[in-house]
């Protein structure tokens, strides 16, 4: 269950990794990429099919980063997810955003066991500030129909 608590912690790493961010630079990832970049964060992109993406330097994965981050984005295919966040946990990263759509029952059950403090199912748009366009009235309708994490 997502908590405010989570979602804040996980807002406060002000350097993350974007594990699954595509190449297409019209997709929700790299909208999420360059939103967050603009919110003073620094991101390391991870596609293990890429070496550059949005003129950065793309990692094949988590452990290949060249620093430690203080939180994972996933933007995965679901297939994908739990590796991803077995592989941010052997690195030491205790911070897991499982953006909606790379949700997997293996990952949420890991974080879950392994006492991760994991976000899932939640658009990280809608809450990392300052919130605009369409999430802010995502952010508001929810709100109004009480459904937003407490």
């Amino acid at each position: 269950m997502n908590t405010m608590q989570d979602i804040q912690g996980f807002l406060a790493e002000k350097t993350l990794a974007i594990a699954g961010i595509s190449r297409d630079e019209k997709s929700m990832s790299a909208a999420a990429f360059k939103e967050l970049k603009t919110r003073g964060y620094t991101l390391y992109p991870v596609n293990p099919n890429a070496s550059t993406i949005l003129g950065e330097t793309c990692y094949p994965s988590v452990a290949a980063l060249p620093r430690k981050v203080g939180g994972v984005l996933v933007f995965t295919a679901p297939a994908n997810t739990e590796k991803v966040v077995r592989e941010a946990a052997a690195a030491g990263i205790r911070r897991i955003w499982i953006q909606q759509g790379a949700q997997s029952e293996g990952a949420l059950r890991f974080c879950a066991d392994n006492k991760l403090p994991a976000v899932s199912r939640q658009c990280i748009l809608m809450f990392a500030e300052p919130v605009s366009s369409i999430h802010a009235f995502h952010r508001w309708v929810k709100r109004l129909f009480g459904g937003m994490p407490r």
